[in-house]
């Protein structure tokens, strides 16, 4: 079951993790998992450059490492970058060793590639354990979400993902969609409509 927003009681068991953000107006917090892969972050970053909107991508390793390129346009186009494991790895499946190792390889080619240090790390399926937590949040923010699309999830219509999405954007809120072949074709049917909306609603869209 995807939760379109987290609830504030499981955003309480995880003080330490952001989930939304509250520094005041109209702002909207637009995060992209899983890229860089060519077809769609190319489309996502045409969309917002239309609307001059910015997002923050949290890029997987080894994407990165296929697509250079593409992921230094991310950056030059004035979007935020994070974190995402090298391998898009569970964190509750992973031990700590090699969650570690991972996410260290991810930082290291995100360096390599963009000449930046990352201080944004998200959780590939936002799962971690308490010791991978401890160890990361010494160096990166834990960037969590509390407005998840469901964009990958092939049981919804773009309607439903768009209408279920809406019903829960307010001020601060810290929003998840994917760029990635998963939603290749959904993203082409429900990002214009969602950054549209939040163009008429007044948001101005803000990296982490």
């Amino acid at each position: 079951m995807v939760f379109h927003s987290v609830p504030t009681l499981i955003q309480s068991f995880f003080p330490n993790r952001i989930w939304k953000k509250s520094d005041g107006g109209q702002k909207i917090y637009l995060t992209f998992d899983d890229g860089p892969v060519a077809g769609v972050t190319d489309y996502v970053l045409n969309e917002l450059s239309k609307r001059e909107m910015k997002a923050t991508f949290f890029m997987v390793g080894a994407n990165v490492e296929k697509s250079p390129s593409l992921a230094r346009e991310v950056l030059f186009e004035g979007n935020g970058v994070g974190n995402h494991t090298f391998h898009h790895l569970d964190g509750w499946k992973t031990r700590l060793e090699d969650y570690v190792i991972d996410f260290e390889a991810c930082d290291q080619i995100l360096g390599k590639t963009l000449n930046v240090k990352p201080k944004l790390f998200r959780p590939p399926y936002g799962t971690m354990t308490g010791r991978q937590a401890k160890v990361i949040i010494e160096t990166h923010e834990l960037i969590m979400w509390n407005v998840l699309t469901g964009d990958y999830d092939k049981s919804l219509s773009p309607e439903q993902i768009l209408k279920n999405t809406l019903r829960h954007i307010n001020s601060g809120a810290i929003i998840v969609l994917h760029d990635q072949e998963k939603t290749r074709e959904i993203i082409r049917k429900v990002l214009p409509d969602l950054l549209d909306f939040l163009a008429d609603q007044g948001f101005q869209t803000v990296i982490l």
